[in-house]
């Protein structure tokens, strides 16, 4: 801020500097070449070392030329001739040392013309003649000898801005400016001499103007400036500024050069370098009482003591400087601030700005003493907490005016020293320590502020989260910008109830709390961050926030992202301030840098209802087609079966542990339903167990053990059987244990020969009506050659002929009986059927056996067409 004020004030003096030019900026444009822009109305010809204006490069339409620190040395008739539009000029910071007199002759629409710090010796009045449009001239800093204007210089009525003058004009005379005694100034600025020679009474008498500037050293003709104040007498002024008054030497003269001050009205009056000593410091201040100035600046002044003042305990010379403004700024000597060894003469100030003076200490009465101040600035000092804050001083009643605090760009480290100091500041409002080094946890306790404090600025400190429970919970602005803070500590911010406004950018913190409450929060800053995620429910607790700046982050671009976008921006309730061009993606790494108002995802992707109705969708239907399958093929039967088969081996195992492997019970369980139990009692068993070499069998009417489970008697006694046959019929297909004895005699046959099951089948059934749980009977009947019962009796002892031969000759069984090893043979792990090899017949005598195998064979050889009706369809493993 101080650098903006210095740069304007400059400005407004019309560029007053010293003979020495300012280095030249750097171009990266080639030697030699202007750049030409804004559609031809513009040149930028500055620093390119140019020894002649390039004319002949220019366009016409030229209107902005700046040539400005080259080497021209003069300004020819033609150099300008073909630029009939230009009006602003510059060619300051040149060696020009001669102007044509026709040089600007055709460019009467000249508006500005710089011609500051070159060689000229004389004021180029006959080349100036023709600019009667001319509002700015800066051509001080050359090297007239004099500055009498020319009468030309009266027909520039539109002037507004003008310095003029050199270090080799001496002087100043009464007739130099009357030339311009019509015309109303903004700006004028006047330099003369190191080493001022003369100055007549009068000769500023006829300038007219609003800002007033003087570069001149009056060391030799220190009276002088009685006279220069004089000639500005009963005029107004917004400022005046004297630049090095005393440039060499302190005024040591006893007569008080200042007292002209007091008939002059001025808003602001500026001391720029010099030599201050005591004595001219108390003259300028006794004068300031009673003069109509309130605004007062020195700046880059050297400061000495005066070596003859003697305090004689009788207080300050100074008592009444009421000011609005006091700027002390550079000042050499700290020593300034105790004016006479007190701080009196701050007592009737109302803002007091103490800068780049490095005091190291405030003594216990200064801060008594500036009991009428309201604004203090004492930035960019070095302060260390020592330095204010002084525990053995008594602050109560001190300040009791002070509305704002300003302390930034100092070396504080303690929050708690500061809200001491602060404490007693009853009107405290504003308090400024932003770029220090506070936030430290051990240096952050056990503070106690002023409760008026309602802005609070403390932008590039250090702090932890632990120090956000020492500011003050007071406030409605809070600026902790650039903090380093990675976390946010809710505590605080459920106490600061008034808190309307927070910056938070440039810090590192990772995420935005859930469930921050912040009910009066309208404005909220949280760029430059390092979080990635942010959501509608972030701030669903800030029912007041109006504005929202949250760029510059490093985002994960989801759903939830692109919703708080579609929200916050459909309805317009909380106006991102930096939207959309700070808004990028940073993850996932496809849409790197993507700007996030161009990032749509997927519907189904983002809209949870949507997906949850999609996936109870689907799982119903799944669940609809597993049950349809369970349905189809009758799976939970199959699952209940092997239930009880696995139930029944537990029980076995338990039961008998340890038994015969290799031998059966029986020789053939029989599987039938209770409807052809009458075949099987009166044609089955007669047949098969009454012969010579009986088959035993198993039928669950006379074998089922009493008292068991039927499964487990279902399963032991198929387990105890060589062979398990099946008497097919309607009524077994519609018979529930007729399935389960199918089921397990399937799963006894899983890793075994195939043979072990035999088909019966007692009346024609069709495959393809069986129900759907019969799906591996079907298979068996499509698979697996078969016996059917014949209707004809002639053709019965066929059957039982190859009946026999499928289930084997009788073998010893557990009971001790005894019979040859079976001729069976087997073609691909499937029992075929083939001739008889025992007798069939009920045992009878002996003498009948040979008629009988003769009729066995006649059988047999006859039954070439009946076999022709079985199915002998390949048999696949079951």
């Amino acid at each position: 801020m101080i650098w903006k004020l210095v740069h304007f004030s400059a400005l407004l003096l019309g560029a007053l500097t010293s003979p020495t030019p300012s280095p030249p900026p750097t171009t990266s444009t080639d030697e030699g070449l202007c750049r030409i822009y804004n559609s031809g109305r513009s040149a930028d010809c500055q620093g390119r070392q140019l020894e002649s204006v390039s004319w002949k490069q220019f366009p016409s339409t030229l209107e902005n030329i700046d040539l400005s620190y080259n080497k021209l040395q003069a300004v020819h008739a033609d150099d300008f001739l073909r630029l009939p539009q230009l009006r602003i000029l510059q060619l300051q910071y040149n060696n020009i040392s001669h102007i044509d007199n026709d040089a600007f002759k055709h460019n009467t629409l000249l508006e500005h013309l710089d011609i500051f710090n070159n060689s000229l010796q004389e004021i180029p009045a006959t080349a100036l003649t023709p600019l009667l449009n001319l509002k700015r001239l800066y051509m001080s800093n050359n090297l007239y000898k004099h500055a009498t204007l020319a009468e030309s210089f009266s027909k520039f009525v539109k002037l507004q801005v003008l310095s003029m003058g050199g270090p080799l004009v001496m002087g100043l005379k009464k007739a130099d400016f009357q030339p311009l005694k019509s015309i109303s100034l903004q700006g004028f600025a006047i330099k003369c001499s190191s080493n001022l020679s003369y100055y007549e009474p009068g000769s500023l008498e006829v300038i007219q103007t609003k800002q007033m500037g003087f570069d001149m050293a009056i060391d030799q003709r220190p009276k002088a400036l009685l006279h220069m104040l004089r000639d500005l007498a009963n005029k107004t002024f917004s400022v005046i500024q004297f630049r090095n008054l005393f440039e060499f030497m302190y005024y040591m003269g006893e007569e008080d050069i200042f007292q002209g001050l007091k008939d002059i009205t001025a808003h602001q009056l500026i001391f720029h370098r010099g030599k201050f000593n005591e004595n001219l410091l108390r003259m300028a201040l006794l004068n300031l009482q009673v003069a109509p100035i309130k605004r007062v600046r020195l700046q880059y002044i050297d400061f000495a003591r005066s070596p003859t003042f003697i305090d004689s305990g009788a207080g300050s010379s100074i008592t009444d400087l009421a000011l609005d403004k006091l700027d002390l700024w550079y000042i050499s000597n700290p020593d300034v601030l105790r004016f006479d060894w007190r701080f009196t003469w701050f007592n009737k100030m109302k803002q007091l700005s103490i800068q780049y003076v490095y005091f190291n200490s405030v003594p216990c009465d200064a801060w008594a003493e500036m009991e009428g101040v309201e604004f203090l600035d004492v930035s960019n000092n070095r302060l260390k907490n020592e330095f204010i804050f002084n525990q053995r001083c008594d602050y109560k009643g001190t300040m009791p005016n002070l509305h704002t605090f300003n302390v930034t760009n100092n070396e504080l480290t303690s929050l708690k020293d500061l809200s001491l100091l602060t404490k007693e500041f009853q009107q405290l409002q504003v308090l400024d320590f932003s770029n220090n080094k506070l936030g430290s946890a051990e240096n952050s306790q056990n503070c106690i502020w002023q409760k008026n404090i309602t802005r609070l600025i403390a932008h590039h400190n250090k702090f932890v989260s632990e120090a956000l429970h020492c500011l003050p919970t007071t406030v409605h602005y809070l600026d902790l910008s650039y903090c380093d803070l990675d976390q946010l500590d809710m505590t605080y911010f459920e106490k600061a109830t008034n808190l309307k406004e927070l910056l938070l950018s440039g810090n590192k913190i990772k995420f935005i709390p859930s469930k921050w409450e912040s009910p009066s929060l309208q404005s909220l800053a949280l760029d430059g961050n390092s979080f990635g995620l942010i959501s509608k429910a972030s701030f669903q607790d800030m029912p007041q926030l109006s504005r929202l700046r949250a760029g510059n982050n490093p985002y994960h671009c989801t759903c939830e992202l692109h919703a708080f976008v579609q929200d916050t921006v459909s309805k317009g309730k909380v106006n991102l301030t930096d939207w959309p061009w700070n808004y990028r993606c940073y993850h996932p790494e496809a849409l790197l840098n993507t700007v996030i108002s161009k990032y749509f995802p997927g519907q189904v992707a983002c809209d949870i209802r949507l997906v949850i109705t999609i996936c109870v969708a689907t799982t119903a239907a799944v669940i609809l087609i597993l049950m349809l399958i369970c349905y189809i093929f009758d799976l939970p039967w199959y699952t209940k079966a092997t239930y009880q088969i696995i139930r029944a081996k537990y029980r076995a195992h338990k039961e008998n542990a340890a038994g015969e492997s290799g031998t059966f019970t029986y020789h053939a369980f029989i599987s039938y339903s209770h409807s052809d139990a009458d075949w099987v009692r009166d044609q089955l068993l007669p047949c098969l167990e009454n012969s010579r070499n009986p088959y035993r069998l198993c039928i669950h009417e006379r074998d089922f053990m009493p008292g068991r489970w039927i499964i487990d008697n279902i399963i032991d006694n198929i387990e105890s059987s060589r062979k398990v046959m099946f008497v097919l019929s309607r009524h077994f297909v519609n018979s529930e244990w007729c399935n389960y004895e199918l089921y397990f005699a399937q799963q006894r046959a899983m890793g075994k020969t195939f043979s072990d099951v035999i088909l019966v089948v007692k009346e024609p059934i069709d495959p393809s009506s069986l129900p759907s749980k019969y799906c591996k009977l079907k298979k068996m009947l499509s698979t697996k050659t078969y016996l059917e019962w014949p209707q004809q009796v002639n053709q019965q002892a066929f059957f039982w002929a190859q009946l026999k031969s499928v289930l084997g000759k009788p073998t010893m069984t557990r009971e001790g009986t005894h019979s040859i090893k079976s001729r069976t043979s087997s073609v691909g792990g499937v029992a075929a059927i083939g001739p008889p090899m025992e007798d069939s017949r009920p045992e009878v005598a002996t003498p009948n056996v040979d008629k009988e195998a003769e009729t066995k064979t006649e059988i047999i050889n006859s039954s070439n067409d009946e076999l022709s009706n079985q199915r002998q369809i390949p048999v696949v493993a079951f």
